[in-house]
């Protein structure tokens, strides 16, 4: 049997685009004589929809779609479509919906599994909206029968949960006792660094244990903070790779099920190179899923933006992005020309607005009526920053430019962070980057030639916001923060365990304050891209106003 996977990029909630896309792909496949295309999970309605499942109108609508692609299945009577979608249900209790992957095959549905397994970890809240899957079967098509499954059904492997298993049902080993000849998990699975190789492995030993070949379809683009890479994946009986899919780009590829792999190798993508692709295809995906042609930054001569402003010329084009240079009396010649030459470089709008007599009024009015002797203190620096992220948010309001924030992980995890200025933007593209791996991805970017000037690259980080001032002088060295706030933030160490590892005590303990004491800024920050296992945002949900103990 010929089945066409096609990992495909859905705007969510767009039925009647993704429907489009569906029928687009159907005839692509009829021409090249498939029996069956695949789509990825909740492929109709788009990845995550989240609280549009609530709404009645928006099943109603998925309903009657559906019965329209019945009908087309009509016109092509050689080819099945296999697709995802949420399913109202009849059941008293529960919320009375299915995550579900329906067959529809010559005029009838010939098959409809739901999935099993709901998450309820990190970004994902499927118990929210959806009924556990009642009974796991297969379904007969042509020669084969299919193990139909839906992401995280695929997911219940010892070697992924070594402590401690978080299901106790393994939908794909009932699929294969049930007499399954092909397993096909449908998934939108988000990206983070490292999760490729953890898929390639989790699908290949499936293929091994069951005997049986596997396909997977994997969703690829941007949706809000979640990036997608597609990289789906075609196994033969003995896990070996037939077929891979381009990453962070939308691909069909058709191959016969009794195709053989290629025993070899497997090459994951590499890491700074997935993390640029995944930033690049954020940008683009957001804005334009959200209707903006254009994007504005501001350009302080940092590394921070500059590389936002790399990632932003290569997503949608350097003449739609505009870098705005705003100098106040602390900012250092080098940066305005270092901004200028790599507006140069990338060939960008770039305007120059000093803040300085705004700074200055600010300031005099603010000592009026008090003998306070003019010094730059917190209020002062913090003065610089909102001013220009009020200048950039009136491009943003005027020319309806998305502003994008420029601020990394590292500064954000302590604070290090201004809200209602350098905070200000509708799009934290750096948000889960670290400091350490944003010095990476620029050198990525100059590998070939020099875009970011190395002056950029070779300078003490600083904010520029008062005489002198550096990063290292107020936070721990960048190489050790941001070891520190990965143990902290994605492995969620306790203090005791950072310090056996060797860390200062006071630094460590300095640090998992700041991270503490700053959620406030975060919970009000732009939406940001995630990259890591552990973001801030969807993923990791702490309260604000608590005490949290760090004695253990």
């Amino acid at each position: 049997m010929k089945i066409s996977i096609a990992q495909l990029n859905p705007r969510v909630g767009d039925i009647a685009g993704n429907l489009k896309k569906l029928m687009d792909y159907m005839e692509r496949a009829s021409q090249e004589e498939s029996d069956l295309l695949v789509l990825p999970e909740l492929f109709l309605v788009g990845y995550p929809p989240r609280d549009l499942l609530e709404r009645t109108w928006f099943i109603e609508k998925t309903e009657a779609t559906l019965q329209t692609i019945i009908s087309i299945s009509k016109n092509y009577p050689q080819t099945g479509i296999l697709l995802g979608l949420p399913r109202p249900n009849q059941n008293p209790a529960g919320k009375g919906l299915y995550n579900s992957a329906v067959l529809v095959y010559q005029g009838e549905v010939l098959g409809c599994q739901h999935k099993s397994l709901l998450p309820i970890y990190d970004v994902f809240d499927e118990a929210r909206y959806f009924d556990p899957a009642v009974e796991v079967e297969v379904v007969a098509f042509k020669e084969e029968v299919l193990g139909i499954s839906i992401c995280e059904d695929a997911w219940n492997d010892s070697e992924l949960w070594p402590q401690r298993r978080m299901y106790t049902l393994d939908p794909i080993e009932v699929l294969a006792a049930k007499g399954a000849t092909i397993m096909i998990n449908l998934s939108a699975s988000p990206f983070y660094v490292g999760k490729e190789a953890i898929r390639y492995r989790l699908i290949s030993n499936h293929a091994k244990r069951h005997g049986l070949p596997f396909y997977y379809v994997n969703q690829v683009g941007a949706n809000d903070e979640l990036l997608f890479d597609g990289r789906s994946l075609c196994m033969d009986r003995e896990g070996e790779l037939i077929w891979i899919g381009p990453a962070f780009q939308e691909a069909m590829e058709t191959i016969d099920s009794s195709s053989v792999g290629e025993a070899g190798p497997y090459i994951p993508q590499d890491r700074v190179e997935s993390i640029y692709q995944a930033l690049v295809l954020g940008i683009r995906d957001y804005m334009s899923k959200c209707g903006f042609k254009k994007a504005v930054l501001g350009l302080s001569g940092g590394i921070d933006s500059a590389l936002v402003a790399c990632l932003a010329s290569q997503a949608v084009g350097s003449e739609n992005v505009l870098a705005v240079s705003m100098p106040s009396p602390y900012s250092s010649p080098g940066s305005i020309e270092d901004s200028r030459q790599l507006a140069e470089h990338l060939n960008l709008p770039f305007k120059v607005i000093s803040i300085s007599s705004i700074f200055e009024t600010y300031t005099q009015s603010l000592r009026e009526g008090t003998e306070a002797e003019p010094a730059c203190d917190i209020m002062e620096q913090n003065l610089q920053a909102r001013i220009r992220g009020n200048i950039l948010m009136a491009y943003s309001n005027r020319d309806g430019y998305l502003l994008l924030s420029t601020g990394n992980k590292s500064e954000m995890a302590v604070g290090y962070c201004t809200l209602y200025g350098d905070m200000s933007g509708g799009l934290s593209v750096l948000a889960d980057v670290p400091k350490t791996v944003v010095y990476e991805l620029a050198n990525y970017i100059n590998r070939k030639e020099e875009v970011i000037p190395a002056a950029i690259i070779a300078k003490a980080p600083s904010a520029e916001l008062k005489p002198g001032q550096v990063d290292q002088d107020e936070l721990p060295p960048y190489e050790v923060l941001d070891q520190i706030l990965h143990y902290y933030v994605e492995e969620g160490w306790p203090l005791s365990r950072l310090i056996e590892m060797g860390f200062r005590p006071e630094v460590a303990e300095w640090v998992i304050r700041a991270v503490d004491r700053n959620e406030y800024k975060r919970l009000q920050a732009a939406p940001g891209l995630k990259v890591t296992t552990k973001a801030f945002g969807l993923g990791r949900r702490m309260p604000i106003a608590a005490r949290i103990p760090h004695e253990e």
